[in-house]
Order: C-alpha cells, then structure tokens, then sequence
C-alpha cells in the first residue's frame, strides 16, 4: 500500500473518529437541550396549574350554572346549589377545575395534566404506574420527578411534583386523615416530544450529511495536496537515483525547498558528489592496484619461463662443448645431437603454452582411442618413478569423435601435476574413463595432500600456482581449462574424501561421435 494511501486512510480515521465524537455529543447535547426545554415548560405548567388551584381554593371552590356538560360533583358535599331566582349552580373544586383544564389543554396539543393521590375520592383520579412510583418516592424525600415514555411509537415527558395539604384542602379532605403540611397527592403534567424528536433526527440527519461531505471534501483536499507536495517530488527524487549515474542531468529538477524533501534532495545531491569522488579515488586505486598485480604476475611469468628455458639451454651449451670437444667421435656426435633436439622441443613446448593463453584457435577433430591415449600418457608421464603406481579404470571401449590432440596435452599436464603433487614418497595415481549419456568422462586423480580449500576458484587462472619459482609457471592448468572450453566441455577440481585432488573432465558428444559411429576417409 502507498504512503500516499495509507496517510489518506488514517486522516480518514481520525476525521471520522472525531466527527463521530461530535456527532454523538451533539446529538446527546441537543436530546438532552430539548428534555431540559420541555422540563422547564412542564414546570411553569405545574406551578401556573398549582396557582390556579390556589386561586380556586382560596375562593371555596367555583359555581358554574347547571347545564348539558356541566354536571353535579357527586363526590362533593353541596355539590350544587339554587340562587335566588332559581338557577342551578353547580361547584367545581381545585381537581375538577384541573381535570377541565386538561381536556382543553389536550384539544390544542400543549400537553396534559391531572391531580391523583394514593386515597383518591374519585375514581377518574386514580394513580398510573409512573405516578403510583412517583408518589411512594415523594413519602420519601423526593421533591420531583421527570421520565420520558414511548406508548405505541409516540414519546412525551412526564413531569410530576407532590402537592401539599393546606387550610383550604381540608375542607373536602379532612375526613381522609391528613393534616396541614401532609403530602395529599401529586400533579402530573405530560408534554408530547414528538415534534421535537423529530427535530433532533432532522438535525442528526443535516449533521451526517455535513460530516460525510466534510470528510471526503478533506480527503480530496489531502490528495491533491498530498500528491503536489509530497508524492510527486519523491517520485521526482526516486527516478533520479534510479538513473544515476547512467544520466547525471536532472530531467526534472529536484525540489529545493525549505522542508524536509527539500534537505532530503540536499543530502541526496552531497551523496552522489561523495560517490562520484570516491569513484574517482577507487579507479585511481584499482589502476595502480592493477599495473602492480601485472608487474607481479610478469615476474612471476617471467622468472618460471626463465628458469624453464634457462635449464635446457644450460644442458644445450653443454652439449655444444662436448661436441666441440669430440669432432672425431660421430656416435658422441649423434648422441648430443639428439639432447640438442629434446632441449629445442622442451623450450618450443613452453613457448607453446604460452602462447596458447587467449587463444580460442579451432581444435582438430579426429577419431581415436581414448583409453590407449590414457594410456601412453601416463606410461610417460610415470617412467622412471618407481615410487607411483598406476591405476587404470578405463571403459571408453569404442573410438570417438574428438580433439585428441587437445585432451592428449591435457591429460599430460593433469597426469604431470599429480605426480608432482604426490612428490618423493610417491602415491597412486589413478585414472578412470566411461562414456555416459553422449558424453565422455574422464578422471584424473591421486593420493597427494590435495588442493587448499581457499585456492580450488583460484586454480585455473592463469599465471596462478603454488609452487616455487622455477618449479611452474601457472600455465598448465589454465592451458588445460581452455582447451577443455573449446571442446564445449567442463574441467573441474575438487579433493577426495580420502585425500588427493581428483580433476574431472567432460566432454560433449554430438553426431556420429555420440552413435560410435566411425567414418574416416
């Protein structure tokens, strides 16, 4: 995921986080404003309604005349009276008065309000169950009481206070035992909340709606800006490390701003000067490390050629003397001749190897007996050296189809080097050979100390060898890897699990020298 993406995902979060926050301590804060409101209204209602009943109280009560809708209080002692012309009056008391009330109160929607006690003389005024709990808390202490209710998906608040028994009470309470300053009963008032819960979700509703496009308005906002001020210089910045150093010239500038882009380009631009100096100094190095590693390995070549020619050369002078010296002897005569010509074919053959280093010249195919030129090699290589035996695995039993000349010089060297290995005290020296899936495997092995771990990637580099100077030039190996390189095939070195260095040789076989199948002109 892109920085970009993620920074945007949690400014997304927090935004949400905290506009969710607001959103639900708005919505509590408004829920909460209204009960308050409707709260105070039920108030100012109870003690209008309270005073009124005072009123009522403070006059014996109100005498209306008798008519349809105006009936007698059956539960009030003279409930009715007769004036002087004979009109029936009949008496509304404080509950009655409130009850009336109510019912108009309910006509235009402001709202209900009716008296109940625990001992009510009217049945009409008896207790619900949130104001028979509201009463029995009032014996208690408690001086008022607010709750809301949902009936039948309506809400209203409840609003309910005690009312106390005065002087006047006792005119129609007195025979239900209270005394004046007693808890008679309670006043409750009931303000409908629909309309205001209506109004809170339609503002809940308008405050989602501004969060929502609040956050993607925002989101856009740190997009954009995102993407101008920080995305596109770092993409800016980041194909120019890729293309250094191929392409040194900005092909868009970087941002040289005073910020931390800005520094961040600076260091960037200090690094790549510092990079380009230390190339400087690291080409500078590696040339005079060069021209040394070639001083040193000429030195080398050259002080092995020279012990390699100067010691024929040496027995050539003698030869020359002793012929000089015996002109009158032909058969001493002949015998340095023949000395004269092995030194001569021993300073061409190092000549020889060195200039085959490089040399990618085509080999001479021929078809030939692999396992009889195993065989003269190392019949050669090991005459004279009792010490050495030779053993012989050989299974090539067919003739093949190869540079025979070529791997004849590489098993001379191999089957050399071995026997030199294994020195003085002699050793084994063995030699195997098969033909497995068109290919020819042979390998040279021995009983000598082996190879050292930390030269085995060394050994077939030219000009590397271990041995003394005068004792090899580091060509043999080399030589031999090459030759086997342009038989298309692998020459590789490993130690034996018995000791010994073991060199494997294997060369591809394609066409008629895969079948066997001989066809010499």
């Amino acid at each position: 995921m892109q920085l970009r993406t993620r920074f945007i995902l949690f400014i997304g979060l927090v935004i949400c986080c905290s506009y969710g926050v607001t959103f639900y301590r708005t919505s509590s804060f408004q829920e909460d404003l209204v009960v308050e409101q409707a709260t105070r209204q039920a108030k100012m209602l109870f003690h209008q309604i309270r005073l009124t009943r005072q009123w009522v109280a403070d006059h014996n009560g109100l005498f209306f005349m008798k008519g349809p809708g105006v009936e007698s209080n059956p539960f009030l002692e003279q409930g009715q009276i007769r004036d002087e012309w004979g009109n029936w009056l009949v008496k509304r008391n404080p509950a009655m008065v409130t009850r009336e009330l109510s019912v108009y109160a309910a006509r235009e929607g402001m709202g209900q309000f009716n008296v109940t006690s625990l001992q009510p003389m009217n049945p009409a005024n008896a207790p619900d169950e949130f104001e028979r709990r509201s009463l029995k808390e009032f014996e208690n202490g408690t001086e008022e009481r607010v709750e809301i209710e949902k009936i039948s998906g309506r809400y209203r608040l409840r609003y309910m206070a005690p009312l106390k028994i005065d002087s006047q009470c006792l005119q129609c309470h007195s025979g239900q035992g209270y005394d004046v300053g007693d808890i008679g009963g309670g006043m409750n008032v009931t303000i409908p909340m629909d309309l205001a819960f209506a109004e809170i979700r339609t503002n809940n509703r308008m405050l989602l709606n501004i969060a929502l496009a609040t956050i993607v308005i925002v989101s856009l906002a740190i997009f954009f800006l995102f993407d101008i001020l920080v995305a596109k210089r770092l993409k800016n910045l980041a194909r120019e490390m890729d293309q250094y150093p191929v392409r040194r010239s900005m092909q868009n500038p970087l941002p040289e701003e005073d910020d931390e882009i800005g520094a961040l380009a600076g260091h960037y631009r200090k690094l790549c000067q510092r990079l380009e100096l230390s190339q400087q100094e690291l080409g500078s190095t590696r040339e005079q490390v060069f021209q040394s590693e070639k001083l040193a390995a000429l030195g080398r070549l050259v002080a092995g050629i020279s012990h390699e020619i100067n010691n024929p050369l040496g027995g050539m002078q003698n030869c020359i003397q002793m012929m000089k010296r015996s002109t009158d002897q032909p058969d001493l005569q002949v015998r340095y001749l023949n000395l004269l010509a092995q030194g001569v074919d021993r300073i061409k053959g190092t000549v020889r190897q060195l200039l085959n280093i490089g040399r990618n010249e085509p080999l001479e195919l021929q078809w030939g007996n692999v396992d009889e030129m195993i065989r003269d090699c190392l019949e050669l290589t090991c005459m004279g050296r009792r010490t050495v035996t030779v053993d012989l695995q050989l299974d090539a039993d067919k003739p093949v189809f190869v540079g025979m000349e070529a791997l004849r010089q590489v098993v001379m060297n191999l089957a050399g080097n071995a026997v030199q290995a294994m020195g003085a005290e002699g050793g084994t020296l063995r030699a195997t050979s098969r033909l497995e899936d068109d290919r020819l495997l042979v390998e040279i092995s021995d009983t000598g100390p082996g190879l050292d771990p930390k030269h085995l990637d060394k050994i077939f580099d030219p000009f590397f060898t271990t041995k003394e100077v005068g004792e090899g030039t580091g060509l043999g190996l080399s030589v031999s890897h090459s030759l086997v390189k342009q038989m298309d095939g692998e020459l590789t070195a490993r130690n034996g699990e018995e000791g010994g260095a073991i060199f494997t040789i294997i060369v591809p076989l394609t066409g008629e020298a895969a079948t066997g199948e001989e066809n010499e002109p």
